[in-house]
C-alpha cells in the first residue's frame, strides 16, 4: 500500500525482541493487525506515535495475513482524556478489538467511533449517554437488528407506559413479567432515538446492550471493565 489511511490504535502487544503487533481501526479496512517492526526500541519513531486515541496516517505492505507497518504519523494531538474517559475509551476500544472481523470496512462505525472518543474527552460529564450511543450504533453496524417501535407479537406501536419482554431471538413483546429482560416502552421509544438524556433510560440501555454484546463478547471479563470497577470506590468516596 502506498496511500495513507486514517486510522487509530485499539490495542498492541510485546512481538520478538523489539517489536508489537497492533490492533488498528482504519477508516477502510476496518480492524487490521500490524507488525510494528523495531516500535519497541527506545530510538524508534513508532514508540512515541502508536498510542490510543491518536489520529493517526498509515501505511503498511505485504501479500500475508501479517502485513507491516511502514509509515504511522500523527495526524493531530491525541485526545486529552481525564481518568474515566480515559477508561471509558479503553472500554470501547476492547469491545471493538472483540467485535469487528478483520479487514472488514466500517467506515460508517469509524465515524461514530471518531465522535465518541472526541466526545469522552470534550464531554468527561456525559460518559454514560456517549458510551450507550457508541454501543447502539456499533450493534447497528455488524447487522444486530432489533425494532424498538413495535411489539413483535402483535406488530402494535409500542406503549411508553406498557412493559416488554426481550427475547434474543425475536424482539420486545408486551408482558408483565418483571425480570433482567424487562424494559418499559419509553425506554424502548428512547432507544430508537438515541436519546439516552435520561438517567433510567442509561441504566436501561445499559442492560440492554450487555445482553446484546454478550454472544459477540463471549464468557471472557473486559479488562477495562475491571479497571474501571477498581477506580470506582474513589470515585464515589470523592463524589
Amino acid at each position: 500500500m502506498s496511500l495513507f489511511q486514517r486510522g487509530f490504535v485499539l490495542h498492541r502487544r510485546e512481538y520478538s525482541e523489539s517489536s508489537l503487533l497492533v490492533d488498528f481501526f482504519t477508516e477502510n479496512h476496518g480492524r487490521i493487525t500490524l507488525l510494528a517492526k523495531g516500535a519497541r526500541r527506545s530510538r524508534s519513531p513508532l514508540k512515541a506515535v502508536l498510542q490510543p486515541f491518536t489520529p493517526l496516517l498509515l501505511s503498511w505492505s505485504g501479500k500475508g495475513d501479517l502485513k507491516t507497518l511502514t509509515k504511522a504519523e500523527p495526524a493531530s494531538l491525541t485526545l486529552p482524556m481525564n481518568t474515566y474517559s480515559l477508561y471509558s475509551g479503553f472500554y470501547v476500544n476492547e469491545i471493538l478489538v472483540r467485535i469487528l472481523e478483520n479487514h472488514t470496512a466500517y467506515p460508517e462505525l469509524f465515524q461514530s467511533y471518531l465522535q465518541c472518543i472526541t466526545q469522552l474527552a470534550s464531554r468527561p460529564d456525559s460518559l454514560e449517554a456517549i458510551l450507550r450511543t457508541f454501543e447502539f450504533r456499533m450493534l447497528q453496524a455488524v447487522g444486530y437488528g432489533v425494532n424498538f417501535t413495535h411489539c413483535t407479537a402483535t406488530g402494535d406501536p409500542v406503549d411508553p407506559k406498557m412493559t416488554y419482554q426481550f427475547y434474543k431471538n425475536e424482539g420486545f413483546i408486551a408482558s408483565l413479567l418483571q425480570n433482567n429482560n424487562t424494559f418499559l416502552g419509553a425506554d424502548l421509544l428512547a432507544f430508537d432515538r438515541l436519546d439516552f438524556s435520561e438517567k433510567s433510560t442509561q441504566q436501561a440501555a445499559k442492560r440492554f446492550t450487555r445482553i446484546a454484546l454478550k454472544p459477540y463478547l463471549g464468557s471472557a471479563p473486559l479488562k477495562s471493565r475491571e479497571l474501571f470497577q477498581s477506580i470506582l470506590p474513589n470515585r464515589l468516596k470523592s463524589g
